[in-house]
């Protein structure tokens, strides 16, 4: 059974950084593309990044180009490191992968199977 586990959410103050996680088990998670998506009360859930199966290639949304890094390592997680915290990162924030093991780096939430539940990001002035 395929799980993602986010982790790293907390409470952070306009301007600070800090590093999500997502850790898979039940996958070797280097054969999938992964992407993080993100979503805030009352809003829809949008796309933030999406890095390649090998690391070697990622996309990411035009609200959080500059800011935000995706990033994976050798085993089975994959991060997430947003740096000049702003007050609309505020939000659950979700990693997904695709069941295929393909190289599309997919940015609607359609194209990915598995879930994790999300970790929160609180931001405050």
């Amino acid at each position: 059974q395929v799980q993602l586990v986010e982790s790293g959410g907390r409470l952070v103050q306009i301007g600070d950084f800090l590093t999500l996680s997502c850790a898979a088990s039940g996958v070797i998670f280097g054969t999938h593309v992964v992407a993080w998506f993100r979503q805030a009360p009352g809003k829809e859930r949008e796309f933030v990044a999406v890095i390649s199966k090998r690391g070697d290639n990622a996309k990411y949304s035009d609200s959080v180009r500059g800011r935000f890094i995706i990033s994976r390592d050798n085993k089975n997680t994959v991060y997430l490191r947003i740096n000049t915290v702003k007050p609309e990162d505020a939000a659950r924030y979700y990693c997904a992968a695709d069941r295929v093991p393909s190289d599309f780096l997919a940015v609607v939430a359609g194209a990915y199977d598995w879930w994790g539940q999300g970790t929160q990001v609180t931001v405050s002035s």
